[in-house]
């Protein structure tokens, strides 16, 4: 390919890649549950110093190794971070963004690189990088600060890494075993697993073990994965000892893989519906792609990349199928395999997969359209307001136009169902992000996690005039947002008498860094937040509240912690007992 025309594909899928994650990163805040006790502990490494162990809200978190923390403090951890990122998500998001489209160019680069066919291989190359970015998943994932898409990326690169070398002749094969190693560094030994389940299950379709083997030096490559990621294995359990070893790898790997943790669980078929499910509108076409990979002649190394990429999403799919703990994240490492089986599959004609993805989306056109039949039917307690915000905002019709201008497209560039009209169908897929599913979210953002941060702004001013040590309350609802933007140690508990009792122990009796324990007496002030339906309950009631502030569904309360202890202490009278000392896997 001529490389002018290359640099305008590589410019393409790089500002398509941008707009996806990058653009308007910043101007939502932290999604609860999970994100802020990601970005709190990075956070807490670049003020502390401490980057070996993650904290959060004074307390070890052990549940992801540490290669995402620290992408994200070196950005907190940036002159005047707060000033320019008042929010923190950039920091916090930016390297899921970047990971994202790092994977949407690397598909773009190997098909470039590794044509698989003679018809538009620059068309290809592009349409496999949009139908990763444009994955559902990938569009969720890639713009929320947790892990997984900075895991996913790095295995994306190790497998097309070591299929580059596979197909070159073993040239460069240290890349994908580097590679490797930031992944385990970036979520654990699992992406070793998935790394061999994909190599052996090619090398067994490829009929060519000796040949994969040699291409890759897999006793040097592991060697070399070992070397980068096992020395923060090795200092974590020095320094921490048993609780690591129990927690990272008892709980969150081996039992999440044999048992349900969280309440996390699905039916044996789950990832199949995930496969459906994770490339809509276009899940036609992976269908085929995957079927067609699978049977025929067995291709020369330069023209395997199809079957290296159903062999990568089968390995997701089975080794995910056997886990006990299910979630939908768990699909997203699969999302570049399937952007390459469409891609390819659409190379070549395909009438009925075709008709099949125009008619998906207009499905999907027409769903929106009619959003005013069924959004009043969206019950949210979080956010009682939304369906009447969603239909007046009007972007629920603006995302109808974009997919009913993807099927007219479609339609229009359809040749034999032809890369070209794939891409054509693309184009308005990439701009209902910026048009309708940014806006959105940031409609959600404002009635959902913008009174606890209000909330969380109230406290902290308000609690000026309390010691550093003094802890932030929150029951009911448990948002760890508050702790972020709080920027104080948060005690959280449950709504029920238990919760109160807890609370109330815990203030006097549980230490975390961050946190010193001190007896209750009339008149010490205690800042809870609580939600509407919590303040209902008849065990908080009573106990002569000052309402601070109010937003959303949530009240920040002054208590007085003499009257919350004599609660407690009544309750206790009633046979009650306090829960917060067993033990939980996961805390914070």
């Amino acid at each position: 390919m001529p490389a002018p025309q290359a640099r305008r594909l590589w410019l393409a899928g790089l500002l398509a890649g941008l707009l996806l994650f990058v653009w308007q990163l910043g101007s939502t805040g932290l999604v609860d549950e999970t994100p802020p006790l990601f970005a709190a502990s990075a956070r807490a490494m670049a003020e502390t110093g401490d980057w070996l162990i993650p904290q959060v809200n004074g307390l070890p978190r052990y549940d992801k190794p540490p290669l995402v923390y620290w992408a994200m403090g070196l950005i907190y951890a940036l002159p005047a971070q707060s000033a320019w990122d008042p929010l923190g998500t950039w920091a916090a998001r930016l390297p899921s963004a970047l990971a994202s489209v790092a994977v949407m160019q690397a598909l773009l680069q190997t098909l470039l690189r590794w044509p698989q066919a003679r018809h538009r291989p620059g068309l290809t190359a592009l349409a496999a990088a949009l139908a990763c970015g444009l994955s559902p998943l990938m569009l969720i994932w890639g713009r929320i600060a947790v892990s997984d898409a900075l895991f996913s990326g790095c295995l994306a690169l190790s497998l097309l890494s070591c299929w580059s070398s596979y197909a070159g002749a073993g040239r460069h094969w240290w890349r994908g075993w580097v590679l490797l190693g930031l992944a385990v560094l970036a979520k654990g030994p699992v992406a070793v697993v998935l790394l061999g389940l994909t190599l052996g299950g090619f090398a067994w379709l490829q009929r060519d073990l000796a040949g994969l083997w040699r291409s890759l030096r897999a006793g040097r490559g592991l060697l070399l994965t070992g070397a980068l990621a096992l020395p923060w294995y090795g200092a974590a359990l020095l320094r921490e000892g048993e609780p690591f070893w129990r927690s990272f790898f008892g709980y969150h790997n081996l039992q999440r893989f044999s048992s349900v943790v969280n309440n996390h669980q699905a039916p044996w078929w789950f990832f199949g519906l995930m496969l459906v499910l994770a490339s809509l509108p276009v899940s036609p076409l992976l269908l085929l792609g995957l079927g067609r990979a699978l049977r025929g002649p067995v291709p020369p190394p330069a023209l395997s990349l199809q079957r290296f990429a159903a062999c990568w999403l089968l390995a997701v799919l089975l080794f995910f199928t056997a886990a006990a703990t299910k979630l939908p994240s768990y699909w997203l490492p699969a999302t570049p395999a399937a952007g390459l089986l469409i891609a390819l599959a659409a190379q070549r004609g395909a009438r009925l997969a075709w008709w099949l993805v125009l008619a998906l989306t207009l499905i999907l056109a027409t769903g929106l359209a009619l959003a005013s039949i069924w959004v009043p039917w969206i019950v949210t307690p979080e956010m009682p307001t939304l369906p009447v915000e969603l239909l007046v905002s009007g972007r629920l019709r603006v995302a109808a136009a974009c997919f009913l201008l993807a099927v007219l497209l479609g339609l229009i560039g359809w040749r034999r169902a032809r890369v070209r009209a794939l891409v054509l169908l693309q184009v308005p897929l990439v701009a209902f992000v910026p048009l309708a599913l940014l806006p959105l979210a940031q409609l959600g953002d404002r009635l959902r996690a913008e009174p606890v941060r209000q909330l969380a702004a109230t406290a902290r001013l308000a609690g000026v005039s309390l010691p550093p040590s003094q802890p932030l309350a929150m029951v009911g609802m448990l948002k760890p947002s508050l702790h972020f933007y709080g920027r104080r140690v948060v005690v959280y508990e449950e709504a029920g008498p238990i919760g109160l009792l807890n609370l109330a122990e815990r203030l006097e009796s549980e230490r975390r860094r961050g946190q010193n324990p001190t007896p209750a007496a009339a008149g010490d002030p205690l800042l809870l937040v609580i939600d509407d339906a919590t303040a209902r309950l008849a065990h908080w009631q009573g106990l002569g509240h000052e309402q601070l502030d109010r937003a959303g569904i949530y009240a920040l309360w002054r208590l007085d912690r003499g009257r919350l202890a004599e609660r407690a202490d009544a309750l206790r009278r009633q046979g009650l007992r306090s829960t917060w000392r067993e033990p939980r896997a996961e805390r914070y």
